[in-house]
């Protein structure tokens, strides 16, 4: 019995060993990405939802942009709090801020993809570069670093949105590592030609993309996924490039407690299964690989079976994977958490395990 599970081991790694050198690799070891400034005309677009002291705060560094043709294009939301009478206030402050206000609807009630295709039909430039109202941009050329990505086939633009770095928290060194590894899986099946998803928090496409997919009318019903569901069907080798120098990142504070964390996480995972079946399969497979390798890792050394090769496997898997996930941390300046990986790569399967036996049992809470 115990050989079987040996040679089921190896089968594991190898599947492993071909995501994280035949896929990952791919963005991990790749060359640094230089930004040809294009002067597009671009609209940057911010739905907000009662996010009055978010959009205090961050709205203005959107201003500041170091570009020539840019407009900003502010969602509200139908927001409780005072975040409608701040966006009014910066309509008058600034001459290329373009204020939609949203009600709701009854059939669209609390919807997220209704308020941003208002905004998206309300735009007046050509391209659209998003980004959320919790978010800031990591430069005053963060416009320029995106837009440099377009070209005249290349209409989508995968960008990073990262976490703001928590001292001596070890659920921010998870959060952040969490999105580490989700932006090498992205950025990586892009290269490949294969993309599936983007980050609402930093993404950019052509505005006809967005009609010829007819927007979001697909999966209108589905509370989540303005971002990775549209990109899901819309993206394809043709069209999809991603911008990944440190000019192009965004940033936003990274949810307290466990408990805010494990909900977006929640809602993030159901949205998966509506993507295409090759990507819910690969998705799939690469988390059972790493939970039956962790697995199998126990048996077999606590059976102590040919325990000099499982330590020399683990040994190359270890090696391989902190290779690829050091090389990736570097390029999204996000280097701290190198020497964490063995750990919070633990505790980020375990709090996946969790996340989908609860998805299970009761339905995850989506926009505000």
């Amino acid at each position: 019995m115990l050989i079987y599970i040996f040679y089921f081991f190896i089968t594991i790694v190898v599947v492993q060993l071909f995501y994280y050198l035949g896929i990952f690799g791919k963005f991990a070891f790749s060359k640094p990405q230089h930004i040809t400034p294009k002067n597009l005309p671009v609209s940057v677009i911010v739905c907000a939802k009662n996010e009055e002291e978010n959009v205090k705060k961050y709205i203005p560094l959107l201003a500041q942009q170091n570009y020539p043709d840019f407009e900003i294009v502010l969602i509200d939301d139908a927001s409780r709090d005072e975040t409608l009478e701040i966006f009014e206030e910066f309509e008058k402050e600034f001459s290329n801020i373009r204020l939609v206000k949203v009600e709701n609807n009854e059939a669209f009630w609390g919807n997220k993809k209704y308020a941003l295709t208002l905004g998206i039909k309300a735009a007046k430039k050509d391209y659209l570069l998003f980004t959320d109202a919790d978010c800031y941009p990591s430069s005053k050329d963060w416009i320029t670093s995106m837009s440099s990505q377009f070209t005249m086939n290349k209409t989508i633009v995968l960008g990073y949105g990262g976490y703001e770095k928590v001292e001596r928290s070890f659920l921010n060194k998870i959060i952040r590592f969490e999105t580490v590894l989700t932006a090498l899986q992205y950025f990586s099946w892009a290269k490949v030609g294969l993309p599936y998803m983007g980050v609402g928090r930093n993404l950019a496409y052509k505005k006809e993309e967005f009609f010829n997919v007819n927007g979001f009318i697909d999966h209108i019903q589905v509370r989540s996924g303005d971002d990775d569901l549209f990109i899901n069907q819309a993206a394809n080798k043709a069209n999809t490039t991603i911008s990944y120098t440190p000019e192009s990142f965004t940033y936003s504070k990274p949810k307290k407690t466990f408990g805010e964390w494990f909900t977006q996480k929640r809602r993030h995972i159901s949205t998966a299964e509506h993507y295409k079946f090759f990507d819910k399969m690969q998705l799939g497979l690469f988390f059972c690989s790493q939970l039956f390798f962790f697995l199998l890792v126990i048996i077999l050394l606590a059976f102590q079976f040919q325990w000099i090769a499982v330590l020399a496997i683990l040994a190359t898997r270890y090696t391989v994977v902190w290779t690829v996930i050091g090389f990736t941390a570097g390029k999204l300046k996000e280097n701290d958490l190198k020497i964490w990986f063995p750990v919070v790569e633990i505790a980020l399967i375990l709090t996946q395990i969790n996340i989908f036996i609860t998805n299970i049992f009761s339905k995850p809470v989506y926009w505000k």
